[in-house]
């Protein structure tokens, strides 16, 4: 199933994507996608639905993030080999994990706002991961069957904030609209491999990140349940899985965005994503 958001703003609706490419509403059919509107169960009674019984949306205007209220973003850092080239880093033995704020969630197509004082925006296309039922102390083997769905993200991220303000990562990764996704929940049943996806970016269009998911240092088994070891995974949780090379930060010279820069980004069967980035006022 292709799952989405719609509507404007705070008033997103739930719908589903039929085999013709239309939105059907499903308001009052289910919950909106967030927390337990997203674990297995949730999934299960949707699939269960009539969907050419659900009304067309003729003209469902804007797309939502595809998932709501998330409980925790997390993110993984430096997990596509080249990227982490790029970027002048070994390659990190165990997962790099942190938080985006929640508040940074925004829809594929809504503007991107460059935050007050920022001087390094940047852009990271990522495989995102939404966990469909609680995971503690998960092996491998069985890690995948914890996954909800997967979708687009970028994990929009300001390099000055990040790297140069000391303390954590999060700050430079968590201004409002930091973390456009979206635009379908595609369920796990539909994606057969998640490390043989195509993921790339274009800038004003010109591609600068073209990469696979295969080129990623830990797998998305290997993260969930590396992640399930330290903590409670829980259902809505969204993991961004790490960008491949050719952000502005691993430019030379770097190159970040200004107001107007268009970025396209796109995942093989997940869908696609457009953003402007505008200044913040």
């Amino acid at each position: 199933m292709k799952l989405l958001r719609f509507g404007p703003a705070g008033q997103e609706k739930p719908g589903i994507l039929d085999a013709d490419g239309n939105v059907r509403d499903l308001s009052g059919k289910c919950p909106d996608f967030a927390g337990a509107g997203v674990s297995l169960e949730a999934l299960d009674a949707i699939r269960a639905i009539d969907v050419t019984s659900l009304p067309v949306v003729a003209e469902p205007g804007r797309i939502g993030s595809c998932v709501a209220s998330v409980p925790n973003f997390f993110c993984i850092g430096l997990n596509y080999a080249k990227h982490a080239a790029e970027t002048g880093a070994e390659p990190p033995k165990e997962p790099i994990i942190f938080n985006k704020a929640t508040s940074a969630l925004s829809g594929p197509f809504d503007d991107v706002v460059i935050p007050k004082g920022s001087v390094k925006s940047d852009w990271e296309v990522e495989l995102g991961v939404v966990i469909g039922k609680e995971a503690s102390y998960v092996s491998e083997e069985d890690a995948l069957s914890y996954v909800a769905g997967y979708c687009v993200i970028n994990d929009m991220s300001e390099r000055e904030f990040q790297i140069e303000k000391g303390g954590q990562w999060i700050k430079g990764k968590s201004a409002p609209t930091f973390g456009p996704t979206g635009p379908y929940l595609v369920t796990a049943d539909e994606v057969d491999d998640p490390q043989t996806l195509a993921l790339s970016l274009d800038l004003n269009g010109e591609t600068v990140q073209d990469s696979n998911t295969d080129d990623m240092i830990f797998s998305v088994k290997e993260i969930v349940s590396y992640m399930s070891q330290f903590m409670k995974l829980q259902p809505g949780d969204i993991i961004a899985t790490g960008t491949p090379s050719g952000v502005g930060m691993g430019m030379k010279p770097q190159r970040f965005l200004k107001p107007g820069d268009k970025m396209t980004v796109r995942i093989e069967g997940l869908g696609e994503q457009e953003q402007t980035a505008v200044a913040y006022e």
